[in-house]
């Protein structure tokens, strides 16, 4: 960027003045973005189903002249509300605070410094360095320009690049559309070129905030887990209000058909209603999915579409770049060869560079950027520092009258440079992959295979290669092509770039958890294999090149990518032909990318993982997951949390099934025996609602993963939630306890110990509470047994249990509380019954999970 534009003299705003500016205007965000106020959340908390069963009940007891029955209700209605809203403004915390992460980068200048921040930070006055790739944060005049086009079809609908012009007066912000304005604009993106531009506007202030309000309306498809969580809610709400309906008659015609037996029924019917509406289903994927997301996030990974989250577990292979990825890309120059001779960079012990490297390292400067962003030329500028200072061979006078940037059908780039030494010489250099080096340089077949020899020499050694060239010209008029020069060869630099430390250890998780990695790279075989060798990649020796990929059917790539994990000499474009050659063996393949090409196969892959230090807008946008740190052992351990987060929406789910068939069963049964007294009434299901609800949605959410989460095969992407096993036995575990509670209900009765209605409300209902932790307990794995689990901290656990615990205390043993929920006072022998009876309920699951570990540990 400052061999176009000088920035040394660009300050911009200051940290203080760009705060100020973010408090007095707020963030630079369209009104679809922002988060939900309570009383929005609240609107739809009162929308739900069970929110209005709560308050018909209460309006009912009202009725009927009970009042504190009324009261009670109508006060239990506030407390619903109040935790929902405190669920849902914790998932919306979780959200906002994504907010900044997803939203796209803006490249600004900040007290004289570049600084990479959140688009959303970007503030009036903000000056923002754009170039390919890079969506446009705010409404901004160009103040210097190179080449610039954008794309504004976003606004205009017209999909061909708009030419950009830089204006460096005063000029006022215009409509979109048309060639040459000085105008670019929130939402476009920069097709091609270099800026410098000063924001104007930003948020809905923008020429595409004026329409966000459009983008209100536009609502997302459902997930997989969404659609089958909604569909098993509508099923249950049909059954319920069927159930309800039947109730309602059978308690109505069998208890006397007079008005107290029909507004009794109605009651009874409610109570059923809401005892099987599993309303905790949409809660459990909503929170588990916005604080999955959150979680990741804090390794350094932005879930940026949430199905993402679910198709994470379920990863079989991960494609991966080398570079900044495997390995830091902090490249450093490690041998210079020119006419046979090679100078070791890194264990030179002399202070000096041979005079026969000293044009070699010259042009390979001269093909850089003066402000070096890219760590390729990092390394050639902190190399030119340590040798040439104060040398004829640094041009800091110099000016950079053309580029001619990297394509895909010429991977070299050269700059020309005006000498200010002699006004008629112009010089252009060159660097780049060595065979187009050599295509450039007109080589014959046999100084061709000679380089290709020492090409692959170094690579074998692990380095990087890289061709230089040099041109004259003494004509001003300069050729559109770069094969119009006649370029002399230089010579070849080999640089290094250092493995990340975490790497190997994340390959060899990936083995274990039965997912292939790909390694893609655009360097030579030997580079690539040299690396491979070095992380731990299975099969090093099995390599495919770009060239032979292009020679290949899709028949012949879905075979040989069978058992090929290495491929060299790829462009970007040729990434789509790897990822629907997995796909057509049916992997779930996840994908990286960071550059404009890449962006088709990012989105063609099941998960498009964008790096986010050095990726460009384009390919964040077309990903579903950005790694924030560009390191591949985030993945990892984004696929540990997705296995994870996954898991445990399995057990809230299995908890929540499990539970409500012995509130259910409890509901109905007495409707259909005369004799049988209603054992819960709507109060009672409210209570157990306050214990079920965070407890599904908050003890599992934080749940650690289980010790073989990385041990096991990838799941089937296409596996349900309520599969028939998983079902069987969510619904075994109900049974057991809907048993036991019958069976205290029985022995309390004249048969037994003849207590009376009260008493043996109140200890079966204090047996449901106790079987309810139980459960909550034992579904904490499904692996391990209570006792192990003891060690596993969850903090939520122990608030909820200890809270659920008192409040049951409270119930029974205030006299005023009690007499509300229809409860006489418990002896000593109670609660050890309730106890006794709420373990035994469980422990067949117990016993279950042992002999599987023992099968386990035996196969093992």
């Amino acid at each position: 960027m400052a061999d176009i534009f000088d920035l040394r003299d660009v300050q911009g705003l200051s940290e203080s003045q760009a705060d100020q500016r973010l408090q007095e205007d707020g963030y630079n965000e369209l009104p679809s973005s922002k988060p939900r106020s309570i009383f929005a959340i609240a609107f739809e908390v009162i929308k739900e189903p069970m929110f209005l069963l709560l308050v018909t009940a209460g309006c009912l007891y009202m009725f009927l002249g009970e009042l504190p029955d009324a009261l009670m209700l109508l006060g239990f209605v506030f407390v619903v509300m109040g935790i929902t809203i405190s669920q849902e403004r914790r998932t919306e915390r979780a959200l906002e605070a994504l907010r900044d992460l997803s939203s796209p980068r803006a490249l600004v200048i900040r007290d004289g410094h570049q600084k990479r921040i959140a688009g959303r930070q970007v503030v009036q006055g903000d000056t923002i360095i754009l170039a390919e790739g890079d969506r446009v944060p705010a409404d901004s005049v160009l103040r210097h320009s190179m080449n610039l086009s954008t794309d504004e079809s976003l606004l205009t609908g017209e999909s061909v690049p708009v030419r950009k012009i830089s204006c460096t007066g005063d000029v006022s912000l215009q409509k979109p559309g048309g060639d040459d304005l000085a105008i670019v604009f929130s939402g476009s993106l920069v097709t091609r070129g270099q800026a410098l531009a000063e924001v104007l506007a930003t948020g809905s202030k923008t020429e595409l905030g004026k329409i966000g309000k459009a983008l209100q309306t536009i609502k997302t498809e459902d997930t997989l887990l969404q659609r089958e969580t909604g569909h098993a809610v509508r099923i249950f709400a049909t059954i319920g209000l069927i159930l309800c309906g039947i109730v309602i008659v059978v308690y109505g015609l069998t208890r006397g058909n007079n008005a107290q037996s029909w507004q009794n029924g109605l009651l009874a019917g409610i109570a059923m209603a809401m005892s099987i509406l599993p309303e905790e289903f949409p809660v459990i994927l909503t929170i588990f999915l916005a604080l999955g997301a959150w979680r990741i996030s804090r390794h350094r990974v932005l879930t940026r579409k949430m199905p993402a989250v679910e198709t994470l577990g379920a990863a079989t292979v991960l494609c991966t770049d080398k570079t900044g990825t495997l390995t830091l890309n902090q490249m450093s120059i490690s041998q210079l060869h020119t006419d046979g001779q090679t100078f070791d960079a890194q264990n030179q012990s002399s202070t000096k560079l041979p005079e026969a490297f000293h044009e070699l390292l010259e042009y390979g400067i001269l093909a850089s950027k003066r402000e070096a962003f890219d760590p390729m030329e990092k390394a050639f500028k902190d190399l030119g520092l340590k040798y040439l200072v104060d040398t004829e061979h640094l041009h800091e006078r110099w000016t950079l009258l053309k580029e001619y940037p990297l394509s895909q059908n010429m991977l070299a780039l050269s700059h020309v440079w005006h000498s200010t030494e002699d006004q008629q010489k112009y010089i252009v250099a060159t660097k780049g992959a060595p065979e187009a080096i050599a295509d450039l340089c007109h080589m014959d077949t046999t100084d061709t295979k000679l380089l290709s020899q020492q090409v692959t020499k170094m690579a074998e050694q692990g380095l990087r290669v890289l061709g230089v060239a040099r041109a004259y010209l003494t004509e001003k008029e300069l050729p559109d092509k770069q094969h119009d020069f006649q370029f002399e060869f230089m010579g070849l630099v080999g640089l290094t770039d250092p493995i990340r430390t975490t790497v190997p250890d994340a390959i060899q998780q990936c083995k274990t958890a039965g997912i292939r990695v790909i390694m893609i790279t655009g360097d030579y075989p030997g580079t690539a294999k040299n690396i491979a060798q070095q992380i731990g990649l299975s099969q090093p020796d099995h390599i495919i090149t770009g060239p032979e990929l292009d020679t290949m059917s899709d028949e012949t790539l879905a075979e040989r990518i069978r058992d090929v994990n290495i491929f060299a000499r790829v462009v970007p474009e040729q990434k789509l032909r790897i990822v629907n050659a997995l796909k057509a063996n049916n992997e779930i393949v996840a994908m990286t990318g960071d550059g404009v090409n890449d962006a088709p196969a990012l989105k063609a892959a099941h998960i498009g993982i964008a790096m986010g230090q050095r990726g460009t807008d384009v390919a964040r946008e077309s990903s579903s997951i950005v790694l924030l740190d560009d390191d591949f052992s985030s993945i990892v351990k984004a696929v540990r949390m997705g296995r994870r987060i996954f898991d445990n929406i399995k057990k809230a789910i299995g908890y929540v099934i499990a539970v409500h068939v012995p509130i259910a069963g409890l509901s109905m049964i007495p409707v259909f025996s005369h004799d049988l007294p209603l054992l819960l009434l709507p109060v009672h299901i409210v209570f157990l609602e306050l214990i079920i609800d965070p407890s599904c949605s908050i003890i599992f959410e934080m749940e650690n993963e289980e010790k073989d989460i990385m041990l096991r095969k990838p799941r089937n992407p296409q596996e349900h939630l309520f599969t028939r096993n998983s079902f069987a036995l969510n619904l075994m575990q109900g049974l057991s306890v809907l048993a036991v509670l019958l069976f205290i209900f029985w022995i309390s009765g004249p048969s037994g110990w003849n207590y009376q209605e009260n008493e043996r409300r109140a200890l079966v209902f204090s047996t449901l509470v106790i079987s309810n932790l139980c459960l909550i307990l034992t579904n904490r794995s499904w692996t391990r047994s209570i006792f192990s689990m003891f060690k596993e901290p969850n903090a939520a656990l122990w608030w909820i249990v200890g809270g659920a615990s008192i409040m049951l205390a409270v119930v029974l043993n205030v006299p005023a509380i009690s007499e509300l929920f229809h409860f006489n006072r418990l002896s000593p022998f109670d609660y050890i019954v309730c106890l006794s009876a709420g373990l035994f309920s469980i422990v067949w699951f117990e016993a279950l999970k042992f002999l599987r570990f023992s099968k386990i540990k035996t196969q093992q």
